[in-house]
């Protein structure tokens, strides 16, 4: 299939400055949310259509070794936002200890959120506009330096994880275009992370219906058109930046929040080793970057990516200096890329058991390095549902080693057989992270 649009086949260049014609970029981070990995047209999904999303990864370097350090929304989301892990920003689960819907203990969390700097305060401090749309966790987003929220964060009117602003996409897409209207020329960012796919699996019965005529299973053909429905919001956004002028000055992201494997029935979420799982259904993401101009087209499916890499590759974009003690590299800069070895990740409980002390809410620690992938439990926990009532069926209490590449539906742990690996990834992660 041709590209609706033209490819550049410019090669990447770094700017001093990170700026493009002097003008700092805007940035745009569309987020899915509940998405499995393999789960796009780019990817050669026989079912699922996404034709913008494939533009998108046409247009711009395809990532597909990404990865978010955990596998739950509102800790993923804090990562990507922060440029942090998990046990460095603290938030490690959903919902604070108690009942979900404490207004003060929710404070509390949103509170311990706020210590860690955010990409849009950053950039607030250097003239950007910034739009909070979809899902969103850490209370009023204004005080994180959004000028205009779609959230209001009060859990006493349903703010638990994004209120009004998980209209966008399921109902309407104004909000965006308006707040990009009313930017009129001043640089923008724009955090779009719409409550899509994830369920209510709802979608129009137009996309349905394409896929009930595969025979699908019911289940499974209302999930994938969700998948389609999240597209054609992703297209109306370039379409409408492509309309305004805007997209060769605008860094736009795309990755998602954490996996999703859909089951028949109502089996519960951790038999699927996806969501709050430390396996690559649940942490592994594709991680689309398009800057026209700036990056050459291509799919890199060597390098390993973290989302906490995004932080810095937005902060030197647009001229900013990364906050000291992140972790990640800038994704543009492909000599840092190609010398990292490892990208790490952590699992904890959903529901904290102490919002202050990441360790204990602990489940799992994970370490990609190379065709291997450890997951080491963490023994103290060993007997903590990461889902309350809910025991471990299907998933480990024992330390798992896989080769990902020969096995990459982590279905043969191969740790007996190779202990100097397993060592050697245990290192690492208690280098990363010992807690």
């Amino acid at each position: 299939m041709v590209p609706r649009r033209l490819l550049l086949t410019l090669p990447l260049v770094r700017l001093p400055t990170g700026l493009t014609d002097g003008l700092p970029p805007n940035v745009v981070l569309i987020i899915s949310d509940d998405h499995g990995w393999p789960d796009y047209g780019f990817l050669r999904h026989p079912h699922v259509r996404t034709p913008n999303i494939d533009r998108l990864a046409a247009e711009g370097v395809v990532f597909s070794r990404g990865y978010v350090p955990s596998s739950l929304c509102r800790p993923s989301l804090a990562s990507m936002m922060t440029g942090l892990y998990p046990h460095q920003h603290r938030i490690t689960g959903n919902d604070p200890p108690g009942n979900p819907s404490d207004v003060a203990a929710r404070a509390r969390m949103a509170d311990v959120y706020r210590r860690s700097k955010t990409i849009v305060s950053r950039l607030a401090a250097r003239g950007y506009a910034g739009h909070q749309s979809g899902k969103w966790w850490e209370g009023d987003c204004r005080c994180c330096g959004f000028t205009e929220c779609m959230s209001h964060g009060d859990v006493l009117r349903g703010g638990r994880h994004g209120d009004e602003g998980l209209r966008i996409g399921r109902e309407t897409m104004q909000p965006v275009f308006d707040f990009i209207d009313r930017a009129a020329g001043r640089p923008f960012f724009l955090w779009y992370a719409p409550f899509l796919p994830h369920t209510p699996h709802n979608p129009p019965e137009r996309l349905l219906a394409r896929y009930r005529a595969l025979n699908l299973p019911p289940g499974l053909a209302r999930y994938y058109a969700m998948i389609e429905w999240l597209d054609e919001t992703v297209g109306q956004l370039l379409d409408f930046l492509e309309k305004k002028d805007l997209a060769r000055n605008t860094l736009v992201f795309y990755l998602a929040d954490n996996g999703w494997i859909q089951l028949e029935g109502e089996r519960p979420l951790h038999e699927t080793r996806a969501k709050l799982s430390p396996y690559d259904a649940g942490v592994r993401t594709p991680v689309i970057v398009r800057w026209p101009g700036r990056v050459k087209p291509r799919r890199d499916d060597a390098s390993l990516v973290s989302s906490v890499d995004l932080a810095p590759t937005i902060l030197r974009a647009c001229g900013l200096p990364m906050e000291h003690g992140m972790p990640g590299l800038d994704l543009l800069d492909a000599a840092s890329l190609a010398k990292r070895k490892s990208v790490f990740g952590s699992i904890f409980v959903h529901t904290s058991i102490d919002i202050e002390k990441p360790s204990v809410n602990l489940k799992y620690r994970w370490v990609v390095r190379d065709r291997w992938k450890l997951i080491q439990p963490y023994g103290p926990n060993a007997n903590l549902p990461v889902w309350e009532g809910q025991p471990f069926t299907g998933w480990s209490q024992s330390t798992e080693l896989y080769d990902i590449f020969a096995d990459p539906a982590e279905k043969n742990s191969v740790a007996a057989a190779n202990p100097a690996v397993v060592r050697c990834l245990r290192d690492d992660l208690d280098a990363w992270w010992k807690p």
